[in-house]
């Protein structure tokens, strides 16, 4: 076999595993682009590989694209981009094969912009061993050989990473689609008319709305009574010229599911500019996101494109 032969072949093993690959970059990281960017990396590193002693590769990109995400959590740029409190996970469309595996209650929970969220509270080795564990069934034994540490040691990250996702994640199960359309589109009817009553009582008690501000604010916006979540649900839900001259246009506002959570898209012609996700519990909404940096909605953009837009909520904003 020639060597151009060989070369085809090395990169059609590498293009086999590229959307698990960056489906596990992605949950490390909370961001498709870093992700993407992390799995070219992996590639030149195959290239450059003496890849005839490569035995497993599935194990050697998994390790190489594990601990190329490592290196960019522990950097000096991710420590102050995410302290700062101005960080929020990237979100993407239900389907995206950048989400991964979704076999399992837990593979779905891995990759939802919750537990995205959590996973800044774990130190870079506890996220890693919780990730692989959890979403992708990575034995101990593996694992360890994937980071370099013990069994042990694996065994004691996990045990650490689930106390801190169990106490602080609210669970709900897999909730159902069809309720879960119905609670958001009478949270959006509610906003848009102005109904404060009827958008506290779709609210838990202690829910929480989190906004990056549409990329314009150094830090995330936070709000944490019924009240006041429905104050800013009623003024962030009402249609204004300075609104739309910063969405370009008049939106559209479209029902979607965003990692696997009921979500509310704006969308101008076929761009994505505004993302509102629920976190539903016990029939009540628990948690509001709102996400507007352009930064953080080209792939999901993109996605949406390639879908096609269906009929909307609302048609003009």
């Amino acid at each position: 076999m020639d060597s151009i032969a060989i070369d085809r072949f090395d990169v059609e093993r590498f293009e086999a595993g590229r959307n698990r690959l960056a489906s596990l970059a992605y949950r490390l990281l909370g961001s498709a682009a870093d992700a993407e960017d992390v799995v070219q990396d992996a590639f030149l590193h195959w290239q450059a590989a003496d890849r005839q002693r490569i035995r497993v590769p599935e194990a050697w990109l998994t390790k190489v694209v594990t601990n190329l995400c490592l290196d960019r959590l522990r950097s000096a740029q991710a420590r102050r981009e995410r302290t700062v409190g101005a960080w929020l996970p990237e979100p993407l469309l239900d389907g995206d094969p950048m989400l991964g595996p979704a076999d399992t209650f837990e593979q779905r929970e891995s990759v939802s912009l919750a537990v995205l969220t959590l996973m800044e509270r774990l130190s870079p080795f506890e996220r890693a061993v919780y990730l692989l564990r959890e979403a992708f069934s990575y034995g101990h034994a593996e694992i360890a050989e994937i980071l370099d540490i013990s069994e042990s040691a694996s065994q004691q990250h996990l045990h650490r990473a689930r106390r801190r996702v169990v106490a602080e994640r609210r669970r709900d199960g897999d909730i159902d689609p069809v309720a879960a359309r119905r609670i958001v589109e009478e949270f959006l009817a509610a906003a848009t008319s102005g109904r404060t009553e009827r958008l506290v009582e779709l609210l838990t008690d202690d829910a929480t709305a989190i906004s990056d501000g549409a990329g314009l604010t150094q830090k995330l916006l936070r709000y944490d009574t019924p009240r006041r979540i429905a104050a800013i649900a009623r003024a962030g839900f009402k249609g204004t010229s300075a609104k739309r001259r910063l969405a370009g246009g008049t939106p559209a506002i479209h029902y979607a599911v965003v990692n696997g959570t009921p979500a509310i898209l704006a969308v101008v012609g076929d761009r994505v500019v505004g993302s509102v996700s629920f976190d539903i519990v016990d029939g009540k909404i628990a948690t509001v996101r709102g996400i507007a940096a352009p930064a953080r909605l080209g792939r999901l953009s993109e996605a949406w494109r390639r879908r096609g837009a269906g009929e909307p909520l609302i048609a003009e904003w």
